[in-house]
């Protein structure tokens, strides 16, 4: 059969590379077509990936079921695909997984009712039916030609549907049908935005050219403060002018709020949402609008990036810095990183912003490879807060608290004064750590190498890593003695009982994960703050960014070097960046703001250079030291995990594959050993690292070596290149 009646078609599997299917008579598919195949007794969707490789005789060859009805995958975003799974060494199909995450929606939904005005609407006021200003705003809502979907209508006309029923059955509308994707909103680019100081206006200049003309990457350097959102918005404007779509990655959720009521400020509507939050119908449609071209900003986690978007001209990703970006399981990928490539891929322009950039985007910088634009002032003049060093060893809290005497009065004077405060602690719940007194014993994750943190409010014991939850036992299992568990070092919770009683007249919100789930909660936390309902927040490190509070003036930090224990490679930096962003939330409009760090470390360089202000040396120092030692982003790295459910199997494939590593030169395999958390979700787990110059092809390398030794049964082997947990 010749090769143009038969063509490959990649399947969302973690397994091969596509397969190859005839075309079947009177069907026409193209490169990047997305296919209904069969595959053993099943059918599954993929995209037609292009020449078949012709290996499978005639005989055995099955057809393609049927072409669904939507856009193309093109031919960058396949490229996209293929460079995903070979830099992280995963299977393609395990990559296009995600960029198809709704196989509904590759299928139209039916068109939607909306409504159009009819002939009979009056000509002029007291004539025919009567008109009521609520129908008055209808009407002026279909004043243009094409119908309006329902619910668009009602929303922009501030009616209920019972008016628009009563306005159907006087004759004055009439049902229509709406074409898929017509009542999508479209962002207004003319809309005026803020004014923008001079530090601004130059970054703008900078960016707008840049957008529709070709690839080019920036680094927008500002502050806490600058108004680094308001450059970006500049361009998200100019890509809107041309046409183009933009993505925009956030690495919380709940920095959307503020972030979404600042886009709509802007251009006149929201752009569409893409998270985990959303419903499955939700994600459809978002899905196929963002497919269609229709919708034109996307704003999301870092599996917005997976979208298809047929006329991408910008990415922006905002606090590029955070490790959230990078995702851990499945196709282990950094967002940050695959939006360069994805952009470049696309001749779009990709924008990463940061006011505590990562020293991955520093290095590219130095190696010519993005702009550097510089915003080093606060928007409209406010000082960046100063920070002082509370030492623990010195004047430490009384016995039982966690708040030095320094901090509560600092508390106290700012919540006298009618502003707000925030106390910052990255542990959730009540305690760490619970053990019996009697004993001596620790609870810990039956599945994980982890203790159970007390979550008082909810009243149970959690595992961080898994979610194993069980109620706190009154009877130790250990010793049998009664009621002998106590909590050991504080969580928000803790923290939050400490200043009921210290300062019981003040209004508090604890603000974590557990109880900011999703977009409408976070916008309740934002309006609370906004509208002076609360006095004093207290969270973990969903607070540590993006958001804009005017009022809030004090920071405290309870445990500052906290994130400086172990043996992870970037500690020093991410704790720098985490103390870097949290302190800026203080003082950030007319009130000047003041920053508390707590620490039983202060003289730790991350802690001077913070006090100091002196970002370049703690900078330079940091680049000096992962030189010194070939650490990217100057030296290349690459985890691989080794994982089973028995202990013994799991060590032995480990050594196997420690013994059958090739030599090569610059490159050292280290290992294997137990992973710091050796038993996760009740697998568990050996590690080897290997070290390589950055000369060397990592994923050649780890290819030809996984290759050389067979993977027993029950062993899962996982590939981290660049790995930023070393958990």
């Amino acid at each position: 059969m010749a090769s143009a009646d038969r063509v490959k078609v990649l399947l969302p599997m973690p397994v091969g590379s596509g397969y190859d299917y005839r075309i079947p008579a009177g069907m026409a598919v193209s490169p990047g077509d997305f296919v209904r195949v069969p595959l053993g007794p099943r059918s599954m969707t993929g995209v037609v990936w292009g020449k078949a490789d012709g290996a499978v005789p005639d005989d055995r060859l099955k057809s393609i079921v049927a072409r669904h009805d939507a856009p193309p995958l093109s031919a960058a975003h396949r490229r996209f695909v293929d460079w995903i799974a070979a830099y992280t060494v995963t299977a393609p199909g395990s990559v296009l997984r995600m960029v198809m995450p709704v196989p509904e929606a590759l299928d139209p939904p039916a068109p939607s009712t909306g409504y159009r005005l009819a002939d009979s609407v009056p000509p002029a006021p007291g004539t025919g039916p009567r008109i009521t200003p609520q129908r008055r705003r209808v009407i002026d809502a279909l004043a243009g030609e094409e119908p309006v979907a329902a619910g668009r209508l009602r929303a922009q006309a501030d009616v209920s549907a019972a008016v628009l029923a009563g306005m159907a059955k006087a004759g004055l509308i009439e049902a229509a049908p709406v074409a898929v994707g017509a009542d999508w909103p479209a962002p207004q680019p003319a809309r005026p935005g803020i004014r923008l100081s001079a530090d601004q206006r130059a970054a703008v200049r900078a960016l707008g050219p840049a957008v529709g003309g070709g690839y080019a990457a920036f680094l927008l350097d500002g502050v806490t403060g600058s108004g680094k959102t308001e450059v970006y918005f500049e361009a998200i404007a100019e890509a809107l002018r041309q046409s183009r779509q933009s993505i925009v990655l956030l690495p919380e959720i709940a920095l959307t709020a503020q972030w979404l009521a600042r886009f709509e400020q802007r251009f006149g509507t929201a752009p569409a949402p893409w998270h985990s939050d959303l419903t499955r119908a939700q994600r459809r449609r978002i899905w196929r609008a963002a497919a269609t071209g229709a919708a034109r900003v996307v704003v999301g986690a870092r599996s917005a990036l997976m979208l298809p978007m047929p006329a991408l001209g910008l990415i922006v990703v905002d606090e590029e810095h955070d490790q959230s970006f990078k995702q851990e399981d499945g196709v282990i990928y950094h967002a940050r990183d695959m939006a360069v490539v994805r952009a470049t891929l696309e001749k779009a322009a990709v924008v990463l912003a940061s006011a505590t950039p990562a020293l991955e985007s520093v290095a590219n910088v130095e190696r010519g490879r993005y702009t550097r634009l510089v915003l080093p002032e606060r928007h409209g003049g406010a000082p960046l807060p100063a920070a002082e060093l509370l030492d623990l060893r010195q004047e430490g809290p009384p016995r039982g608290r966690w708040l030095a005497d320094r901090l509560v009065h600092a508390m106290a004077e700012t919540l006298a004064a009618g502003e707000q405060a925030l106390l910052y602690l990255n542990r959730r719940g009540y305690a760490p750590l619970t053990l019996c007194r009697g004993c001596g014993l620790r609870l810990e994750c039956p599945q994980c190498a982890a203790w159970l943190v007390e979550h008082r409010l909810a009243g149970r014991l959690e595992c961080h890593h898994c979610g194993h939850t069980r109620p706190l036992p009154r009877q130790c299992p250990e010793c049998s003695a009664e009621d002998s568990f106590v909590p050991c070092g504080p969580g928000v919770e803790r923290l939050a009982e400490e200043v009921a009683g210290l300062l019981p007249d003040a209004r508090v919100l604890v603000a974590t994960s557990d109880t900011v789930r999703g977009p409408a909660a976070a916008a309740a936390l934002v309006r609370d703050v906004r509208d002076g309902a609360v006095d004093l927040l207290i969270g973990t490190q969903i607070l540590a960014k993006g958001h804009h509070f005017p009022k809030l003036t004090l920071v405290g930090v309870v445990d500052a070097d906290l994130g400086l224990a172990g043996g992870d490679l970037r500690a020093a930096e991410r704790t720098w960046q985490m103390l870097n962003q949290v302190a800026g939330r203080a003082g950030r409009a007319a009130r000047p703001g003041r920053v508390i760090l707590q620490s039983w470390r202060p003289d730790h360089p991350v802690l001077q250079a913070i006090t100091a202000g002196d970002r370049d040396g703690f900078i330079a120092a940091e680049k000096a030291a992962r030189e010194r030692y070939g650490m990217p982003p100057y030296g290349r790295l690459a985890a691989i995990v080794v994982s089973g459910r028995q202990a013994g199997a799991v060590r032995q494939a480990a050594a196997a594959r420690g013994r059958g590593a090739p030599a090569q030169d610059g490159l050292q395999v280290l290992g294997p050993t137990p992973a710091p958390l050796a038993l996760l979700r009740g697998h568990f787990r050996h590690r080897l690292l290997v070290k390589a110059a950055r000369s060397v092809n990592l994923q050649d390398y780890i290819r030809r070596w996984l290759s050389r030794t067979p993977q027993p049964g029950g062993i899962r082997i996982k590939v981290d290149i660049d790995p930023y947990s070393f958990s």
